[in-house]
């Protein structure tokens, strides 16, 4: 696929402190970590003594609190921040988090990092019920159905709104008086606690950002899990007891920050890992080995390290253009393709090359990269995945969810690689990236989501499945 060129995207980051003076600038800083996550808009609400506050654009993050008083004016010691990249919902102001409710009982604000599969069920039912929802974001569906909870208290109807929700979610909400960090029953979106010098405490959805404000890493949230934190301390409690473990293996492979730990592991190791035992399964005759920048980089080392050929640069990314997914048409993201990475000719020329990349959707940026490559006289292009190829769509907070947009789905691994115009393709099997990953978890594939390879969701897909069932019929005819 094409890394950061790419058209597969991350649905978004979540960061939320408590008990901090300088709480909006912590969270700046750490939506800054998370910024890889979700490019069209950003958001920081902060709590100042019971009142919230809000700021919200589209745009990076830089760009939405381009004037310093945007984020001077969030006062208080408690504050929620969000990056968004949309999967559900339109691209419109409206859907840039964290939302904002100010009810005649009091103020929350509410920031999503998943997808929910029943989302339209919910939404049709809230909308008969009078619900007026002021974006078409999945997002803002829990807020509504925790107002209408019954339950003697805040917590009790937390737990029963979150109950009737299903599919991936990781969700931070700052009311007047405490923030609250609830995970879905699989864990399919990474989400972390840790805790500063002065016992603030933070929440984000990649340990990277706790490294950028400087707090120690104290735990996981775990599947199932509502994480309370006040100024009494933090509480934890569970909303349900079936829970089965399924990270988001894309994390590991794409998404995540290299400098991040996920469930304990690092993930630049864990893609190094890959890269090792992409070269075991599919090693090949050629001089060097090259990655796509940047998530490839770590599988490309791992793999010229397990074969023996040298690790080149023969490909340089430009970091001053932003990340070319977030083009709105798959033309412009193929233009952005010569902006965003140069072939190194002197390296490249008269050489057998082996390119890594991390995984493959469509595959036009690909045939793409390949075609450049041996514009600039290389020999052989021998292309290596260090993921199994993506034949289904993710009904958990990535944005594919139609099997023709991938092409491992349409073609064989020989047409693709016809398609793509490399001299050989092979990919990392099942086997070897759970393997790799390395999670040993008691669940199935070691606690693994694997369906975007094999079709094995964790969960029904409720509002998906009619489509996904079609799209299955589909292909067999």
């Amino acid at each position: 696929m094409l890394n950061e060129i790419r058209s597969l995207n991350e649905e978004c980051g979540v960061f939320g402190v408590w008990g901090h003076p300088d709480a909006n600038q912590l969270a700046y800083f750490g939506l800054h970590s998370l910024q890889h996550r979700g490019q069209e808009g950003a958001g920081i609400v902060t709590n100042d003594n019971g009142q919230l506050l809000g700021y919200r654009d589209r745009g990076l993050l830089a760009d939405v609190f381009r004037n310093p008083e945007n984020l001077a004016q969030l006062t208080g010691e408690a504050a929620i921040g969000h990056v968004r990249y949309a999967t559900a919902g339109s691209h419109g102001l409206e859907n840039i988090q964290p939302f904002l409710f100010d009810f005649a009982d009091g103020q929350f604000a509410l920031a999503h990092n998943g997808n929910l599969t029943n989302a339209v069920t919910l939404r049709r039912q809230l909308e008969d019920e009078g619900a007026i929802l002021k974006s078409s974001s999945d997002s803002e569906i829990l807020m509504h159905l925790i107002r209408r909870a019954a339950g003697p208290d805040l917590h009790t109807k937390v737990k029963t709104a979150l109950n009737q929700i299903h599919g991936g979610f990781a969700y931070v909400l700052l009311t007047q008086d405490s923030l609250i960090a609830m995970l879905d029953p699989n864990g399919f979106r990474p989400l972390s606690i840790g805790q500063m010098a002065n016992g603030a405490y933070v929440v984000a959805s990649e340990t990277c950002a706790l490294n950028a404000v400087e707090a120690i890493f104290i735990r996981d949230v775990q599947p199932g899990e509502v994480v309370t934190i006040d100024r009494d301390g933090l509480h934890s409690d569970f909303f349900t007891t079936e829970t089965t473990h399924s990270i988001c293996s894309m994390e590991y492979i794409y998404f995540a920050r290299p400098d991040s730990d996920i469930c304990g592991i690092n993930v630049h190791a864990a893609r190094k890992r890959m890269g090792k035992r992409l070269a075991a399964e599919t090693g090949v005759d050629a001089d060097m080995v090259i990655g796509v920048p940047n998530s490839s980089l770590s599988a490309a080392s791992g793999y010229a390290e397990a074969s023996g050929l040298p690790y080149e640069m023969g490909l340089v990314k430009n970091q001053y253009v932003g990340r070319t997914f977030i083009q709105p048409t798959q033309a412009l993201r193929e233009q952005g393709v010569n902006r965003k990475l140069a072939v190194v000719k002197s390296v490249v020329a008269g050489k057998r090359i082996v390119l890594v990349d991390d995984s493959i959707v469509r595959g036009t940026t690909s045939k793409h990269i390949v075609k450049r490559l041996k514009e600039a006289g290389a020999l052989e292009v021998h292309l290596r995945v260090a993921s199994p190829p993506l034949k289904y769509p993710c009904f958990y907070g990535i944005d594919i969810q139609t099997r023709e947009e991938l092409i491992a789905s349409q073609q064989s691994v020989a047409q693709m690689c016809e398609t793509i115009g490399a001299d050989s393709l092979a990919f990392l099997s099942q086997e070897g990236l759970i393997d790799a990953i390395g999670l040993h978890q008691d669940a199935p594939y070691s606690g693994l989501c694997m369906a975007y390879f094999n079709g094995d969701y964790p969960t029904p897909l409720y509002d998906y499945e009619a489509d996904y069932q079609a799209s299955l019929k589909q292909d067999k005819e």
